[in-house]
C-alpha cells in the first residue's frame, strides 16, 4: 500500500476559523494557529501542499505574555544601512502595532519557503472584536482557543 498524498488540485474549498486572542499568551496561541495554516490539524496532511484553513485573530491586543517579557523581551529590525538596526520592547510594539506580535510568532513558525509565504496570506490579525470578514466565516467554524481546552487535549 502506498502513501497518499493530497494534490494541490485535490484540496478542497478552505475554511475560515476565527480565534479570540483575548487572555491567550502569545506563544502558545501562534503555534497552535500555525498548525492550523500548515493543515497538521486535519487527516489529509501533506507536508508540500498548502492543505490548511484560514486563520482570523481577533482581540489581539489583548494577548499576554508570561514572567517579566513584557519589559524584557525586543524586537530588533534592520534596515540595511549602517546603523539601521533598532529594538524596540513588547511593551513599546504593543502600543505601536497589537498585531505585529502575533504575526511575527506566527511567521516564525511556519516553514521558510515559498509554502510558507502562501500559508501566511491566509492568516488575519485584528486588533478589536470586529472584522470585515463575516461572509468566509460560517458560524460553526468560529472557536475560543481556552487553556482549559489545552488541558482536556493533554489528558
Amino acid at each position: 500500500m502506498s502513501t497518499f498524498f493530497v494534490k494541490p488540485a485535490d484540496v478542497k474549498d478552505k475554511k475560515w476559523q476565527v480565534i479570540d486572542a483575548r487572555g491567550q499568551v502569545v506563544g502558545r496561541l501562534a503555534a497552535k494557529i500555525s498548525r492550523i495554516l500548515s493543515g497538521k490539524n486535519k487527516t489529509d496532511y501533506t507536508p508540500h501542499t498548502e492543505t490548511g484553513d484560514g486563520v482570523i485573530v481577533i482581540n489581539a491586543k489583548d494577548v499576554v505574555v508570561t514572567g517579566t517579557k513584557v519589559k524584557t523581551k525586543i524586537y530588533k529590525t534592520f534596515s540595511g544601512y549602517p546603523s539601521g538596526q533598532t529594538e524596540k520592547t513588547f511593551e513599546r510594539v504593543m502600543a505601536e502595532d497589537p498585531t505585529y506580535v502575533l504575526k511575527h510568532a506566527v511567521k516564525g513558525m511556519l516553514p521558510k519557503s515559498r509554502l510558507g509565504k502562501r500559508m501566511i496570506t491566509h492568516f488575519l490579525v485584528y486588533p478589536g472584536a470586529e472584522h470585515p470578514h463575516a461572509a468566509q466565516v460560517h458560524a460553526k467554524s468560529s472557536k475560543k482557543v481556552s487553556s482549559a481546552q489545552t488541558k482536556k487535549e493533554k489528558n
